[in-house]
């Protein structure tokens, strides 16, 4: 009995730390002395605590924009919480990720509503596949069972019994909008719809939350996912202002609130606890009063691995794309057991739509999974089993489809490393085919690299068929720690690999992870620089006799592997003695790489450049008839439009 007392006051005197400290949160932004926003959880506090209270130290939780309570809960951090939204470099994040992203140890949240969850399940599968016995917790709240990727996430942690446990803090609002105005249906329902356990509680019967709480996560530590949905309420308003709600509701949830109640019940106990809470709160403050911020060189290091220079004959390899690629799987998860191969229908003997994936599954069975068709959700599962400590390689079975997927890229796999101010990795590698040419029309034929380009710490890497696949793959695996993605030429998936002769032009690649491919006249100085990537590189480098034919003009081919960031160096080594350059891309040429290098190109060299052009796909949706597909995509007419170019 003394023990259960004892439990229960610091029970109280944690939630009271939790209000006290985001009760701070909003005097210090009264007074100037906080950037940016801050979401309170006053009322909510004992979610955070019952969970926290029944997880071990080895156990993750993954939360919202509403985290703080959840935060100090699990961490016992107050210091680095507050020092974090003060903006100093003493933070948790170094002030980066402030109110909304913070990390520490084995908690993370973000900002974005629905994204979390199934990074969370990849973390919690992360743990699974190392057969321990960690679980995971991720807080979403009742707006958020709007997002299609929560039910993606649901469907998808049933079919794989994932160790997770999604907690629904149902606060009757999503902002300003009332639950009924913006949920169809029960909750409760939609979940066991996809055959997950569900569990019911409140924050006003404080026993029954702590015992379902405990039973909940005993229930996912035995290996399956759960439900657990807490009704609530948030006594203050969404953000630091703006609440419109009925002042006579908020009042009826003030007088049931636990805390309110302990006061009243418990007077000089609460006296105490809140002199405690508040002593220990200005005393952090005061530190963090005398310190700085994070510069900007600590932010960031600019240094950047430069083009060798260096060049090698291109090597015969007698094998087409798609096995080496495949090859590659098979020898580096034959090494390497934390390389997981993730996507649609890649189970043998189908192998994928591409067969990249094929006798994957026989071999290595724990390393294939096999998924549904939700490409957001399973972004988001890739994300969390990098940050868990695998190498994931997601098969985005059509470019097209990685439009469903950006959220997981932008907002999340390329955040985590910054905001975190550099304390995790997400080596997450997103492969996908791309390109027309097979008359498959037009959502299956897009080369959509110009979407992916400029996207802030995520690499692109656009294969073709001079370099050997194998190769850069595998300097991808050794070298990269943050997102990449990487674009596979449909066409050139059945192209033989490597040497590629041409009268008159000696063919070389660089020595660089990602191989720069140059074509230069035998004899003479190159007149016109021509600049491509990808599976057009073919095209471009069949043309190359019938170019000069028309122009008069002696061609240097530049073929890049990497589109982003962008090195220009053997471009700018090319265009200096040429004075002209051609960029020829396969997707339409507005605002893409084409514009990119010529911007870059003109920045350093600039009025020396006597032409440059962009040559692409027309500005409209890729048909399927053949003849119509052709007259769209650069690929059969490159000679002549090159040729019209340097005429005008």
């Amino acid at each position: 009995m003394i023990k259960k007392i004892k439990a229960e006051t610091d029970h109280y005197k944690k939630a009271l730390l939790i209000r006290r400290t985001e009760d701070k949160f909003l005097d210090l932004f009264d007074q100037g002395k906080m950037n940016g926003t801050v979401h309170t959880c006053n009322g909510q506090e004992f979610s955070g605590v019952a969970f926290s209270s029944s997880l071990n130290k080895s156990d993750f939780i993954f939360s919202n924009h509403r985290c703080h309570g959840h935060y100090i809960a699990h961490t016992g951090d107050v210091s680095g919480l507050i020092w974090e939204l003060m903006g100093k470099k003493t933070g948790a994040c170094a002030g980066v990720g402030s109110s909304q992203h913070l990390y520490n140890d084995n908690f993370y949240s973000n900002g974005l509503q629905g994204g979390g969850v199934p990074v969370a399940a990849g973390i919690a599968l992360s743990f699974k596949k190392r057969k321990e016995k960690s679980i995971g917790v991720v807080f979403i709240g009742d707006g958020t069972l709007g997002e299609g990727v929560v039910y993606e996430t649901l469907n998808l942690i049933s079919l794989l019994d994932i160790p997770l446990l999604i907690v629904c803090e149902n606060n009757q609002y999503a902002q300003s909008t009332k639950l009924d105005d913006n949920l169809a249906g029960s909750i409760i329902d939609r979940i066991k719809a996809f055959d997950v356990r569900t569990f019911h509680s409140n924050t006003w019967e404080l026993d029954d939350l702590f015992d379902n709480a405990s039973k909940s996560i005993d229930y996912v530590r035995n290996g399956k996912p759960a439900f657990h949905l807490v009704d609530t309420y948030r006594l203050n308003h969404h953000s630091k202002s703006d609440d419109n709600r009925c002042v006579k509701e908020v009042e009826k949830y003030v007088k049931k609130d636990p805390l309110n109640i302990f006061k009243d019940n418990n007077s000089d106990l609460y006296d105490s606890m809140l002199a405690d809470v508040d002593k220990d709160i200005s005393e952090i403050i005061d530190i963090a009063e005398k310190d700085g911020e994070l510069s900007g060189d600590d932010y960031y290091d600019f240094s950047v691995k430069k083009y060798s220079g260096k060049y090698v004959d291109l090597e015969d390899v007698g094998d087409r794309v798609v096995n080496r690629i495949n090859l590659f799987f098979d020898e580096s998860i034959s090494k390497d057991k934390n390389i997981v191969f993730i996507g649609e229908d890649v189970l043998s003997p189908y192998g994928g739509a591409f067969k990249v994936a094929k006798g994957l599954s026989e071999k290595y069975p724990e390393n294939v999974i096999s998924t549904p068709i939700s490409e957001q959700a399973i972004t988001g599962l890739s994300n969390g089993l990098a940050l868990g400590g695998f190498r994931p390689y997601l098969e985005i079975m059509f470019g097209d489809f990685i439009t469903l997927a950006m959220d997981q890229i932008v907002n999340h796999a390329s955040k985590f490393h910054h905001m975190y101010n550099k304390q995790v990795d997400c080596p997450i590698v997103i492969r996908t085919p791309m390109g027309g040419g097979r008359g498959f029309g037009p959502t299956h034929s897009q080369t959509l690299d110009k979407i992916l380009v400029g996207i802030d710490n995520v690499s692109v890497v656009a294969l073709n068929s001079f370099v050997d696949p194998k190769l850069i793959y595998q300097g991808i695996h050794d070298n990269e720690g943050h997102p990449v993605i990487v674009i596979e030429n449909k066409v050139d998936y059945g192209r033989f690999v490597g040497n590629q002769k041409v009268e008159f032009f000696n063919i070389k690649r660089s020595l660089d992870v990602y191989p720069i491919v140059k074509c230069s006249p035998v004899s003479g100085r190159p007149t016109l620089t021509l600049v491509t990537y990808g599976g057009i590189s073919v095209d471009v480098m069949n043309q190359l006799h019938e170019i000069f034919k028309l122009t008069d003009l002696i061609p240097e081919l530049i073929i890049l592997s990497k589109i982003s960031p962008l090195d220009i160096s053997p471009v700018l080594d090319s265009v200096k003695i040429t004075k002209r350059i051609i960029t020829i891309e396969e997707g339409s040429k507005g605002f893409g790489i084409g514009a990119e290098i010529i911007s870059q190109v003109n920045e350093t060299l600039g009025p020396s450049v006597i032409l440059s052009k962009r040559i692409g796909a027309k500005p409209v949706p890729i048909p399927s008839a053949r003849s119509t597909e052709d007259w769209v995509l650069p690929n059969t007419t490159l000679a002549k439009d090159i040729a019209m170019e340097v005429v005008l």
